[in-house]
């Protein structure tokens, strides 16, 4: 379908709409009322329940941002998105969301990993917040409402049909002056065809954040054991990532296997979730440091049980577990393993085999890479290319982060611009 035809610039009556009522939705809506509080903004949420993911984030403790210095710092963490957000993030990066929110009575602390939560560790402290931030504003906001049809109009804006609970206080048709979609990413290709009719294109939609599944895992009497470096390496791709892993009763876990996924979105998708995953459990030896490092052991080590003794910071259940593989028995020492069997354990520190057969979603949290593509949007105003008046923000568009409050950046970052740039679309002119 060809763009449509841009309108003549200047307001257009109506309200401004917000679809979704999620993290990029309530930072949109806010940013916008906030800077035109005389300009009517309304959140339409098609589910009963609002801001569902900050809810669940971090375990129920929302992993609000990512303590990054500056913006070239933190693109490094979007598998798809990261050039684009760039300038975005330069006028609203993670300095502002934490003053945003400092702003707001809400103090965020930084974590080991870089991962800023609020102080009080609850999510409810977030929802809270956004919430009371879009009363104050002025934000409208009504649930279980759908827009079930979106059809631009001539002279600038749209005609909504509304369902739902909203509908008695709004009307069943609604015309709206500016549009902002903040719907959330989908799994599903059908569920973007609402997007398509308005003309624009959908990159299909993949999961990222994934598990993975290994039902016949050598590890699987090790659940609950964890390194905090490992590397996972895909056999015959050039796909791996390096950081701690968590070894699971379905497979392995953790942000190694996380991020992985998010960077391999894509091609795990075509591969079919299924692979081999090599595990090196020891990342900082490769074949040619390793040997000699366990040659010189054993000739210092002689007499040690194997076992009994594990090396290079590994826990000992999972070494015992190597070293059981590897054919040795728990009472063999050193001096008298077989070439055969050093053989082996070295090969098992370096790249564990697991045979992977599907993937599960992270936690309660579900991220996709796919939906709107990144050239049929303006990042300085988050407006369509394609559509005048229409709007994007959040995991709609085809942009995603590794684990680590990189995603949620992305939502406060795009909404924000969209609110903005929604707000001075549709205030009055100043004639000098």
């Amino acid at each position: 379908m060809p763009p449509v035809a841009p309108v003549a610039p200047g307001p257009v009556a109506g309200p401004i709409v917000v679809l979704g009522g999620g993290a990029a939705g309530f930072f949109g809506a806010i940013a916008c009322a906030e800077a035109h509080p005389t300009q009517p903004v309304l959140l339409l949420e098609k589910s009963p329940k609002l801001l569902g993911k900050v809810r669940i984030s971090g375990g129920g403790r929302c992993n609000v941002t990512h303590a990054c210095e500056s913006a070239a710092q933190l693109i490094q963490h979007y598998p798809r998105g990261g050039r684009q957000l760039k300038e975005a993030f330069q006028k609203f990066g993670v300095v502002d969301t934490i003053a945003w929110f400092a702003k707001r009575g809400v103090a965020l602390k930084t974590e080991a990993d870089g991962r800023m939560f609020p102080t009080t560790d609850s999510s409810e402290t977030i929802a809270r917040a956004l919430e009371d931030a879009a009363r104050q504003a002025g934000v409208r906001i009504f649930t279980r409402t759908a827009a079930e049809q979106i059809v631009p109009l001539p002279a600038g804006g749209f005609s909504l049909t509304l369902s739902g609970e909203g509908s008695a206080a709004l009307g069943t048709t609604l015309q709206v002056s500016r549009l902002l979609i903040a719907t959330g990413g989908n799994p599903k290709s059908g569920a973007y065809d609402w997007l398509r009719k308005l003309g624009h294109t959908v990159a299909e939609p993949v999961p990222s954040l994934f598990t993975f599944n290994v039902p016949a895992s050598p590890l699987r009497e090790l659940p609950g054991v964890s390194v905090p470096h490992a590397r996972v390496v895909i056999a015959g791709e050039k796909l791996q990532y390096e950081g701690p892993l968590l070894v699971t009763h379905w497979g392995v876990s953790g942000p190694a296997v996380l991020k992985l996924s998010a960077w391999g979105a894509r091609r795990l998708h075509e591969l079919g979730y299924h692979s081999t995953a090599l595990i090196n459990w020891v990342p900082a030896h490769t074949d040619e440091t390793l040997r000699p490092w366990v040659q010189q052991f054993r000739l210092d080590n002689g007499k040690k049980q194997v076992a009994a003794h594990p090396q290079f910071g590994l826990p000992t259940r999972l070494w015992r577990t190597l070293v059981e593989q590897a054919g040795l028995g728990p009472e063999t020492r050193w001096s008298d393993v077989p070439a055969k069997s050093q053989n082996r354990l070295l090969e098992l520190l370096l790249r564990t085999p697991l045979q992977v057969q599907g993937k599960t979603t992270y936690k309660e949290e579900f991220v996709t890479c796919g939906g709107i593509p990144l050239a049929e949007v303006n990042f300085k105003t988050m407006e369509s290319r394609r559509v005048p008046g229409l709007y994007f923000a959040g995991e709609v568009l085809d942009v995603d982060g590794i684990t680590g409050g990189f995603n949620f950046q992305a939502a406060w970052t795009t909404g924000f611009l969209a609110g903005q740039a929604m707000a001075a679309a549709t205030a009055p002119q100043v004639v000098a």
